[in-house]
């Protein structure tokens, strides 16, 4: 059996996104029958229903939601393969390197890496995703000038600075019993309730871990455990079970009541977003400018 295209996956996560195959069509400048064709073929080659169609529009079902979040992945990651590429056919050496976890990555690096090229367009500027504790690896082993994690650490060997901040909050499906409670959970029934994790060494699993420590009520029951913040998202909508995720992943769906935030008495999930660097080791040129940057946008 042939695997699904990458335009055909861009055409889904843009149903999704944009809320109908027509919108979604025009976004790639084709033709909707086209488009639903692609879609169909799609269905075929991984042997599910992925969009509802309807007289009112479509929608993705909840397998498709999921399938959405797994496409956003990859795209991304060719994306990354096309710029790498791009690199190495014009032999230019990156001058600054960086690794950052999942949800800096999304929502706060990106506006810190264009003003850097605002101010010196000239600067190449190479970023890898990856989890809060592969990006301490990539610093520690002199792969990368700078790092941003979202785990509480400790990080040996590294020197760090806050960049920002973020809470995280359990989420469930409108139609999850806790969406209708008055009261708050109580930490001990957050640890015994299996949930929809990020992998080991992921910033929010170890942060959600360490909580829970802190309450004393034992570690993270997994459910799940899948390997970006858009999965884990998909999956608790599609009803896998509930979640703990950066509230910044998730501002759309409580917006839109495809998820319901629950509050927890007694667990605190706020944490502290960090750069990393090697202890010992003074920044200069693109790697200082960007740290700086990063700091100020923090205590903005």
């Amino acid at each position: 059996m042939s695997g699904p295209d990458l335009d055909s996956l861009r055409l889904l996560v843009l149903v999704d996104d944009l809320g109908s195959i027509g919108q979604a069509a025009g976004a790639l400048g084709i033709a909707q029958p086209s488009a639903s064709k692609r879609l169909s073929t799609l269905e075929r080659q991984l042997g599910l229903s992925l969009v509802d169609r309807t007289r009112r529009g479509s929608a993705l079902t909840p397998d498709g939601r999921v399938i959405a979040g797994w496409a956003h992945r990859v795209l991304a990651e060719v994306d990354g393969l096309r710029t790498g590429a791009e690199a190495l056919r014009t032999q230019r050496g990156a001058k600054l390197r960086v690794a950052a976890s999942m949800t800096l990555a999304e929502h706060f690096v990106p506006a810190w890496i264009g003003e850097v090229k605002r101010t010196g367009p000239d600067t190449y500027v190479g970023l890898e995703v990856v989890n809060s504790g592969h990006v301490a690896d990539l610093v520690t082993g002199g792969r990368v000038d700078l790092g941003f994690v979202e785990s509480p650490g400790p990080w040996p060997g590294l020197s760090t600075r806050r960049v920002a901040s973020d809470r995280l909050v359990v989420v469930v499906p409108a139609g999850h019993p806790w969406a209708r409670r008055r009261r708050p959970l109580t930490a001990a029934e957050l640890a015994a309730t299996p949930l929809v994790v990020r992998e080991p060494g992921s910033g929010t699993r170890e942060t959600v871990e360490a909580a829970l420590r802190r309450a004393g009520v034992g570690a993270v029951t997994p459910l799940l455990e899948l390997g970006s913040a858009s999965a884990v998202r998909n999956a608790v909508i599609a009803g896998a079970g509930p979640a703990v995720i950066s509230e910044l992943d998730v501002v759309r769906e409580v917006a839109g009541r495809r998820l319901v935030p629950v509050a927890v008495a007694g667990v605190e999930l706020g944490r502290v977003l960090r750069a990393v660097w090697p202890a010992g080791r003074r920044l200069t040129g693109p790697a200082a400018e960007l740290l700086t940057l990063a700091v100020k946008s923090g205590a903005a």
